[in-house]
């Protein structure tokens, strides 16, 4: 033992070591080689593949999530219009259209316009939705044609909102377009045709699509009956309509709702 320096340790003693014996450090050896060019490529690479992967999905999930919000929107939406038409003498459903004389403006299912200003807790289905946001479209920009107020959803005006038609006129309401996201083309804007907001929405005979598939291809009908459903809008070809060219109107995913092929007929639309 003589000469040795001793610490002790647990169960005897055991030579310390020299203060002057290479050690082993716990991170690591100094001077390790980092990462060379071509991992570094080969990671960048790999984070570019699964950006390129991933992100469509997400927005595909983005798209599908607003499809859900549309299709909640509409829902509650025909539950205040048919509670409407429940408190209506002989159930008639909301007009697309009224003259109020005491506020000076007109009164639409969306709200009451008084010159280039709306009032949407003034309008008829206002006292059952006590709010304005089922009326607009999560997918939808509402910047469009902002001064008709915050819509997104276009109501089937020609036929169920001419004014004092009963619900007991809708002869198979589950086949009956009420309410669908719609849009509508400008083509009288200058220098190309723009798209806007559209609170009605015409029936096939009236040579103006305006059911807009605007959540992966598809559009959400609110039915007569009360239920959603998603459909593929029925889309035209060459020239229609006043002057309008259908590449306008494919190009903002904009079509009918038809079911037998003919434009002239409304039979997802009238009353019988």
């Amino acid at each position: 033992m003589k000469g040795q320096n001793y610490q002790v340790a647990r169960g005897g003693f055991t030579p310390a070591k020299h203060k002057h014996s290479k050690s082993t450090s716990l991170i690591g050896p100094k001077n390790q080689p980092g990462f060379t060019l071509i991992e570094l490529l080969v990671v960048i690479a790999i984070i570019g593949i699964l950006a390129a992967i991933l992100f469509p999905v997400f927005a595909q999930a983005k798209v599908a999530a607003y499809k859900a919000v549309a299709m909640s929107n509409l829902h509650q939406l025909g539950l205040a219009w048919m509670m409407y038409t429940n408190d209506e003498p002989g159930n008639a459903m909301v007009p697309w259209e009224t003259w109020d004389s005491a506020d000076g403006g007109y009164r639409y299912w969306w709200g009451l316009v008084v010159g280039n200003r709306v009032d949407e807790s003034k309008g008829p289905l206002y006292p059952y939705t006590h709010g304005k946001g089922i009326q607009a479209d999560p997918n939808f920009p509402n910047r469009l044609r902002t001064r008709i107020g915050i819509t997104g959803y276009g109501y089937n005006y020609v036929y169920l909102g001419a004014g004092g038609v009963s619900d007991t006129a809708v002869n198979n309401p589950a086949d009956k377009v009420a309410f669908a996201t719609s849009a509508r083309i400008n083509n009288w804007q200058y220098p190309r045709p723009t798209l806007e907001a559209n609170p009605l929405l015409d029936p096939p005979s009236n040579n103006y699509p305006g059911f807009q598939a605007r959540d992966n291809g598809v559009g959400v009908i609110l039915w007569a009956d009360g239920h959603t459903a998603v459909r593929t809008p029925t889309y035209r070809t060459g020239n229609f309509g006043y002057g309008f060219h259908s590449s306008d109107f494919v190009a903002n995913h904009l079509g009918d709702i038809d079911q037998d092929g003919n434009f002239a007929t409304d039979e997802l639309f009238q009353l019988n």
